[in-house]
């Protein structure tokens, strides 16, 4: 079962020990939040942050963003913990860190049937190691339940012992193949961060190339770049409006018995029609989003 469709343009790591950030999330205008128990939580905070992840979400108040929350490994301390309390929340997703089978997986689909997960929660994983670029394919397909791929480029960098180049090329093999996977079993797939705060550039740049290769939308460690990654990630007016000129043109062929749908000249397929009407739908809910 894939990830449901939704805006995913912009998509911001909160850490979970930090109360005034979970408030603040309820009012950036980013597609999504990982609540964050992981990489963002000191080792003597854990605890307390999880019961702060898990009253902030009973509040309530986060509107149509997309809730993910980023537990600590199963192999840690706190991992299983993590899952049994997230999985008995509103939140979309549980975000596994350092998924490298699909073992992982269906041992963290069972342990949220097993506590009551609600029907449409669904797991994320975060794909940072050579060992889950190699494994990729088997991740995407390892259980019903898998919703997306988020990538974790800082650790893949380190673990490739590659640097961290503004075109990203040393890292290109790597997302070609989580989001060939990604694409093979419809799953959604959010690009890396780009960590120079500073570097309003370089991020428009990393913005425009994910986007280029195929990504949904981009995780960001900052409010200030939410703006600029939704703009990056959504679709152009001129590509709306010709996706409705596709979709009406269609229609109209349909309704007088044509087989040919012609354009502007330009040949139009059923493939066509299908990538049009998913742009308008997109555009759509991303309306609906923006305007929320």
């Amino acid at each position: 079962m894939a990830a449901a469709p939704r805006p995913r343009r912009s998509v911001l790591y909160m850490p979970g020990s930090n109360a005034r950030a979970l408030e603040k999330g309820r009012s950036l205008p980013a597609d999504g939040l990982i609540l964050d128990l992981e990489d963002a939580v000191a080792p003597d905070a854990k605890d307390s942050a999880r019961d702060q992840i898990v009253s902030a979400l009973a509040e309530g108040g986060y509107g149509k963003r997309e809730i993910q929350i980023r537990t600590n490994g199963l192999n840690t301390p706190w991992g299983h913990a993590d899952i049994v309390a997230a999985a008995k929340t509103s939140a979309d997703a549980i975000l596994l860190p350092k998924v490298e089978s699909a073992d992982t997986v269906r041992q963290v689909a069972n342990i949220m049937a097993g506590e009551g997960a609600h029907e449409d929660m669904r797991i994320w994983c975060m794909m940072e190691t050579p060992l889950a670029m190699l494994g990729a394919k088997e991740i995407a397909g390892a259980h019903p339940k898998l919703g997306g791929f988020v990538m974790g480029t800082s650790d893949l960098a380190k673990d490739l012992n590659c640097a961290h180049t503004p075109d990203r090329l040393p890292m290109i093999t790597s997302l070609g193949l989580c989001i060939l996977a990604a694409r093979a079993f419809g799953l959604a797939i959010l690009d890396g961060v780009h960590l120079d705060l500073s570097d309003d550039d370089g991020f428009a740049a990393s913005c425009q190339q994910g986007r280029e290769m195929g990504f949904d939308g981009k995780t960001l460690i900052h409010p200030k770049t939410i703006g600029a990654a939704n703009t990056a990630f959504a679709p152009s007016e001129a590509d709306v409006a010709w996706a409705r000129k596709i979709i009406a043109a269609f229609e109209q062929a349909a309704s007088e018995g044509k087989g040919v749908v012609v354009v502007d000249g330009k040949l139009i397929e059923n493939l066509h029609v299908v990538s049009a009407q998913k742009l308008v739908t997109m555009a759509d809910l991303i309306g609906e989003m923006d305007g929320a």
